[in-house]
């Protein structure tokens, strides 16, 4: 019994036994059974060793030594140095051993622990802070330095603060102008349209290289040269000869209108509608035919048999096999022709472009010249009457001379042929077609007429 005693007197000393670390020791636990033998710590004393011996390492070389290659670590000296005797600190046998320990610092940079001149700033704002104190329950400053209850303001925790549009309110206007609206919006949504990009093309007066006002041209002179009076007379006299072509034309026109509205004599044909003429030799046919015609029954065809159904879909389906045929005959010569094709296709389209270019650049000589009876829209750009005199008309003196012509109706067909105005039409004003019917009320019917 005694050497029972010994034994767990033993135990309990070596259980007694901690590490010189200050962790738990659980070498010797005699069981583990219960829950609470569990929860203690195990033996810790190697891994702590091992982790205090890579801090020293850490402290003295600032690094670990096993990360380190072989050339950081070591060195191979085939020269020596001479210098190394004077930079060796000398041996001195009074100084302390508190001093030699206060010598030796470590690798690791030291914790700056002094005042910066320079503020940081918060990243938390006012109004986050509030609200996390809210949240936290944390006691809040009130005006005077008074303690504010969070709970007090609302039925719950929340606080009636002013929202955005409270504190913007008078400061934005979502209907003004958009860079009133980008100044003081400040995160807030703007209802401006989105600003569309309009298309730049060019205007036909910008190539237009017509002057302002033309050079008269010799023949309109009181005293103008036989040859230029001659010119500008057959000018006049093509222009007015087209004038006049063009009213009979119209004349001839309106009067085939009017003949057709007066005849009224002519017979009237069944079938025909009023204002057509049908020929005499149709006619006569027609009655020809409706005499000695003869009334020809149509005779239903026989209903075809069984076999001749089936012939006939056999040569459908034979007919069918060779177009499917032909079809693939077709493609296979396109696809063998597709190089040739290629190049005939590209060559067309050259062919096009250059004509299309061709055209453009017509265009834009003829631009230069202005609009002078080129047709815009519905209408037509006038073009400059010619003023000329004949022969007898001319006075060779300033005396009698006649004035011609009409400044403002130059300038104003100047600026349509420049594209600087529209060409128009005079609007004249029309009459009222339609009679104003006149109703008398009843209250006026009765009254006497005297």
């Amino acid at each position: 019994m005694p050497a029972t005693k010994a034994s767990s007197g033993d135990k309990a000393s070596k259980k007694a036994v901690r590490s010189t670390l200050g962790a738990p020791a659980q070498h010797n636990q005699p069981s583990r059974k219960g829950k609470k033998a569990w929860r203690k710590n195990v033996d810790l004393q190697e891994v702590e060793e091992g982790i205090e011996e890579l801090r020293a390492e850490e402290r003295a070389t600032g690094t670990f030594l096993h990360k380190q290659q072989d050339d950081q670590l070591f060195v191979i000296d085939v020269k020596g140095d001479d210098k190394i005797r004077s930079t060796l600190p000398k041996f001195k046998s009074s100084e302390l051993t508190s001093t030699k320990i206060l010598a030796q610092r470590s690798a690791v940079p030291a914790v700056v622990s002094r005042t910066t001149t320079k503020k940081r700033k918060s990243p938390l704002s006012s109004e986050d802070k509030n609200r996390l104190l809210r949240i936290g329950k944390r006691q809040r400053k009130g005006p005077f330095n008074s303690v504010v209850d969070p709970t007090e303001f609302g039925a719950g925790s929340a606080t009636f603060e002013l929202s955005e549009a409270v504190k913007s309110s008078g400061g934005y206007d979502p209907w003004g102008p958009k860079e009133e609206a980008e100044e003081v919006k400040d995160g807030m949504e703007t209802v401006q349209p989105k600003k569309v990009k309009v298309p730049v093309h060019g205007h036909p007066r910008d190539k237009i290289q017509v002057p302002a006002i033309l050079e008269p041209h010799q023949g309109t002179s009181y005293n103008p040269p036989a040859d230029a009076h001659e010119e500008l007379l057959l000018k006049a006299y093509e222009i007015e000869e087209k004038r006049v072509e063009k009213a009979a034309k119209m004349a001839e026109t309106k009067a085939k209108f009017q003949a057709a509205k007066l005849d009224v004599d002519e017979e009237v044909t069944l079938g025909v509608p009023s204002g057509m003429k049908v020929d005499d030799f149709v006619r006569m046919e027609e009655d020809g035919d409706a005499e000695g015609a003869e009334v020809i029954e149509k005779k239903m065809p026989p209903r075809k048999t069984k076999a001749q159904r089936n012939k006939a879909a056999r040569i459908l389906i034979q007919k069918r096999v060779l177009a499917e045929k032909a079809r693939k005959k077709n493609e296979l010569s396109i696809i063998n022709s597709f190089k040739l094709l290629r190049r005939t296709t590209n060559k067309t389209l050259a062919a096009h472009e250059q004509a299309h270019e061709l055209r453009r650049a017509a265009l834009q000589e003829k631009l230069k010249r202005g609009l002078a009876g080129q047709k815009l829209g519905k209408h037509k750009v006038p073009v400059e009457e010619v003023d000329v005199q004949l022969g007898e008309d001319l006075s060779e003196s300033l005396r009698g001379l006649k004035p011609e012509g009409n400044l403002f109706r130059d300038r104003f067909t100047s600026l349509q042929q420049r594209a600087l105005i529209e060409p128009r039409v005079p609007v004249l004003p029309r009459r009222r077609r339609n009679r104003i019917i006149e109703y008398e009320k009843h209250a006026w019917k009765r009254f006497d007429r005297e």
